[in-house]
Parts: C-alpha cells; structure tokens; sequence
C-alpha cells in the first residue's frame, strides 16, 4: 500500500527522474513514460528495505529508460532525414548576473540539457550515455552509478572515459551565453523574415550547418545544410513562400521562449506550433548550427505549454 509519505517521496524526486530520463532518451513523451512507470515500480516495492530512496528511484528511471533506448535507437536507424531531440520548455536553469564559478555550472547545467549536446548523446551507447549523464550532470559516484546500471565499478569507470572523450571531441566548443544568444536569435529571425541574405551571411558562421527535422511528415532538407551560402538562401527561400505547410507565412505568430535551456524560437498558425527554432553560436558570437524541428509529433510538449523544471542534480 502506498502512503501519503511515500508518494512525497516520489514526487521529491520526480523532476530528477525526468530530467534523468530526457538527457537518455531525447523525448519527452518518453521521458514521461518512464517516470509513469518509475510510479508503478515504485507502488509495488518493498520500500521498507529502501535506504536511499532517490538512489533507488534513479536506478528505476534509469535501467527502464536504457531498455527504451535500445528499442528507440533500432528505429531511429530507419528514421526519414536527420533525427533531433524533442524540444522541451524548461525552467529553472537561471543564468547568474555575476561572473566566476555560479555562471560557469549554470551554463554548464544548461549545456546539458541543449539540443546540441542531446545530439552528441545520441551518438553512445546506452550505457556510456547512462553513466555520462549521472556522473557528469547529476554527480553520482562511480560506486553508486555501478549500482544503478547494475555493472562493476571498473566497467562504469571505462564506459565514462570513452563517453567524456567522445563527448569532448564532438560537443560544442561554445553555445554562447544566454544573452548573446537570444541577439543572435533575433537578429537571425529579422533576416531570415525579411528574405535578407546579405544580413543572413553577416550572421552566419562559414562552416554553419542547419539541420532539419521533418520526419518524413512534413517537407524539410533530408540531408544537412552546409556552409554559409546554402543555409542562407535556404532560409531566404523558405521566408520567400507565401504559406507553409498550409499556413499563410504572414499569419504566423513568431514567440521567443526558453527551448531546451536556452533561447528559441516557436512558430504557430492555425492553432497548431509549425515548428520550433534553436541557434548555437561559435566562439566569434557567430550562428553556427541551426536545429528546426518541424515533425508534429516532437512538437506536442511545446504546444501543450507545460514547463519542465530540468533538476541539475
């Protein structure tokens, strides 16, 4: 039988359980499957024998999301076009107004959570993403990550050293803070909007890649965009249309919101979101990686305008 207090316990720990749970499986309508069912083991267990609840929560979420993974990552293979993360709106990852080491974990906890490291996490293995995300996000030991993802404590150490080499070699060398970016966002938007290529080049970084999301279900580039000049009159061509997946381009309402725990973009018409927009900067503050995910079914936990508090720890 579950108790008042039992169920305070759970929802203590919910927002970690998600949090673990997203940064493993890149979507929310998963995320929050493995929560639900994270309840129900939760329910049905002896929780007299448990001595620390959120480790014990953590091993739930975490063994159930990595059996999810590996059943999503055989389908994402077959996948029409490039495959990004579900987009989410988050709180709760302030940027301090001071300098030093609160701004550094606050962009780094940031980070964590963006699209751009979501893609990096996409490329491990299950377990490697396991372990990377509970050491490196959310500070487990290696002692008790072994326990969580029921491996030896050597095995989690190796399978973390070759997710932070991996990650380190393809992470982003820098997303921008939270201020430039939301300039670069705006600025990025006037010239697309406007057709303006000459402004979209000034913008761009030259090695810019814009990636697209359609997935198969709504028309967008099946290969990635490469290099200045393409990605922008791709964007020129796209603001050049008079509709957009049957929407008047100039009945669209445009809305800055925080994507993914940092600045973006959301584009809805005819009481649907079209698409969602996030930028990433290069250390000169220039675009880029563009990701635009515009699949309708990664759009639904934007729409439906839920907030997640990511838990950074």
């Amino acid at each position: 039988m579950t108790t008042t207090d039992d169920q305070q316990t759970f929802a203590d720990h919910r927002n970690l359980l998600f949090s673990v749970a997203y940064r493993l499986l890149g979507t929310a309508m998963d995320a929050e499957d493995v929560v639900q069912d994270a309840w129900f083991k939760w329910s049905a267990a002896d929780r007299s024998q448990v001595a620390d609840p959120k480790a014990y929560l953590a091993r739930i979420a975490t063994n159930l999301a990595m059996d999810r993974l590996r059943s999503v990552q055989r389908k994402r293979e077959s996948y029409v076009g490039p495959w990004l993360p579900e987009p989410i709106l988050t709180a709760g990852l302030p940027e301090p107004a001071d300098s030093g080491a609160d701004t550094l974990d606050a962009v780094e906890r940031a980070d964590s959570v963006s699209t751009a490291m979501l893609v990096v996490l996409e490329t491990l293995s299950p377990l490697e993403r396991a372990v990377f995300v509970l050491k490196e996000v959310f500070a487990f030991s290696y002692a008790e990550i072994a326990g969580i993802v029921e491996r030896t404590e050597p095995a989690v150490r190796q399978a973390g050293h070759r997710a932070r080499e991996h990650v380190q070699a393809r992470r982003p060398r820098y997303t921008g803070a939270t201020a430039a970016r939301q300039q670069a966002t705006e600025r990025f938007l006037a010239a697309s909007t406007g057709g303006d290529i000459n402004a979209l080049m000034e913008l761009l970084a030259p090695d810019v890649t814009l990636w697209t999301d359609g997935g198969g279900k709504v028309r967008q580039a099946l290969h990635p965009v490469e290099g200045r000049a393409k990605v922008a009159a791709w964007m020129a061509g796209v603001a050049r249309r008079r509709t957009y997946e049957g929407v008047e381009i100039s009945d669209m309402t445009v809305a800055f919101v925080e994507i993914n725990g940092g600045p973006g973009i959301t584009f809805t018409g005819a009481g649907r979101v079209i698409s969602v927009m996030i930028v990433d900067l290069d250390d000169e503050g220039r675009i880029r990686t563009v990701h635009n995910i515009a699949n309708p079914d990664k759009l639904q936990a934007v729409a439906g305008g839920s907030v997640h508090e990511m838990d950074p720890r």
